[in-house]
Order: structure tokens, then C-alpha cells, then sequence
């Protein structure tokens, strides 16, 4: 199976394998959640926090000491958005899977941090949640809330972007580094070219996307239209992301 001239059937095989998989544990539709592997909850940055400083200490002059201690920082006011994460995953879920039908699964990369915290929320209140993992030259392990029968091992990027937005309602984006960015402007692309439609883009934390992307200046630049801007919308809270997308939830079936 590894070998160069059986690439088409490794690439079929993991288009068919996630989907049969989804019919059959009934999931119609799904909500997607993006986020930084390297924000974790308040706790634990609390910690990071601490043991940065004490290395400090022992070493005050040290400039990647001093730099570890103001990324600790950073990371540490970043980190409630593990717990609204969590808590998104947990209202969603709560929500939409009742009578046994599956709509807006949550469905992360399947990877620590936010990714773990929605599944997590996922968990907290018994419902099913979904990790698309890839295989990565440093073995990224699963996080352990994900539902068994909906974790996934991707060895192709390409199939596994297709996967997340398959049944794809909404996008929520917390924050996060180049893997976060990527999905995002994929999702931002299709939905502006009209390739697909129906797809709530949610941003959670307006100052640090707005402080990240000079969206205006695209605009005027020329290299969007204002209209473009319509489809990103912002909230800071769970609730609020929820709000947004309940807003425009259809009644159909996902595409």
C-alpha cells in the first residue's frame, strides 16, 4: 500500500473510509473548530507561567528566558479561550444532537489545545465529537475526548481539508498560528468564489484578528470588495458564536 504507484488508492481510501464512517453513526451535518494545539487552560498556563519566572530567576539576564516569560504571559491571557472553547463545544453539542440525529457534531484536528477543549465540551455533556488527525513528522496523539468511533488518522492534508467541509455548517476560529490561518482563508476562499455556500464563518476574539489580518486594507488595496468582509463575523464568547449561527441555521439537510 505504500508504494508511489498505489497513491490514487490510498487517496480513495481515506475520502471513503471518514464518510462511510459518518453515515453510519447518523451525523448529517457538522461545526468545525479551529484553534491554536498551544493554548491550554487557565491552569496550566498559570503554571507555565510560574516555572518560566522561577527559571528567570536563576538566570535574570538571560534573553530567551526573558522571552520565554513574555510568551508565558501572552499565552496565559490567551487562555480563557480553552474554557469558551470547551464550553462552545459543550452548548452546540447539547443543542443539536437529540432523537439520536447528529447535527453540528463538533469536529476538531483532533490535536491538543482548542481543538481539545471543543472536544472536550463535546464529551461534558455525553454527545459525539469528531478529530481529523494527520500524520506530521512529530506524532501528534489524538486527544482523548474525541469519540473512539469518529477519530480519524489523515496521512493527506488535501483529503482531509475536503473532510472539514464536507457537512460543514460553520467554521469557528479561535486563536491561533499557521494551521489556524490556513483552514481559515481555504474556508474564506470557497465561500467567496461561491464554491461553497452555507458556511457560517465565525472569528472569536475580534481584537487579536483584527490586531493579526489588516482586513481594510485588502480593501483598499483593491484586492477584495467590502462585500467580502460579510463573511466574517465576530464574537468573544460561546455563546455568542452560537448565537451567530443559530441565527442562520437552516432547516434542510447539509449539502
Amino acid at each position: 500500500m505504500n508504494r508511489e504507484e498505489l497513491r490514487p488508492v490510498r487517496l480513495q481510501l481515506e475520502l471513503l473510509k471518514p464518510e462511510l464512517i459518518q453515515q453510519d453513526e447518523d451525523i448529517h451535518s457538522t461545526v468545525v473548530v479551529f484553534g491554536s494545539s498551544r493554548l491550554t487552560e487557565p491552569a496550566e498556563a498559570k503554571r507555565s507561567l510560574a516555572k518560566a519566572k522561577t527559571a528567570l530567576a536563576r538566570k535574570p539576564n538571560d534573553p530567551e528566558r526573558k522571552r520565554a516569560v513574555a510568551i508565558a504571559r501572552r499565552q496565559m491571557a490567551l487562555s480563557p479561550y480553552y474554557d469558551e472553547a470547551r464550553e462552545f463545544g459543550r452548548l452546540v453539542s447539547s443543542v443539536c444532537q437529540t432523537d439520536r440525529r447528529c447535527e453540528y457534531v463538533v469536529v476538531t484536528g483532533g490535536g491538543p489545545g482548542i481543538m481539545e477543549a471543543a472536544n472536550r465540551g463535546a464529551a461534558d455533556v455525553g454527545a459525539k465529537s469528531m478529530g481529523f488527525n494527520i500524520t506530521l513528522p512529530h506524532e501528534q496523539q489524538p486527544n482523548p475526548y474525541i469519540t473512539p468511533a469518529l477519530c480519524f488518522q489523515f496521512r493527506y492534508f488535501a483529503l482531509r481539508k475536503m473532510h472539514f467541509l464536507l457537512r460543514a455548517r460553520a467554521l469557528v476560529a479561535f486563536p491561533g498560528g499557521f494551521g489556524t490561518m490556513d483552514e481559515l482563508f481555504e474556508a474564506l476562499t470557497l465561500l467567496q468564489t461561491g464554491t461553497v455556500t452555507g458556511v457560517t464563518i465565525v472569528l472569536v476574539g475580534r481584537a487579536f484578528w483584527e490586531r493579526l489580518i489588516n482586513w481594510s486594507m485588502l480593501v483598499e488595496e483593491g484586492l477584495i470588495v467590502p462585500e467580502d468582509l460579510d463573511l466574517i463575523h465576530y464574537a468573544e464568547t460561546a455563546q455568542e458564536a452560537w448565537g451567530i449561527i443559530a441565527a442562520g441555521r437552516p432547516t434542510g439537510p447539509a449539502r
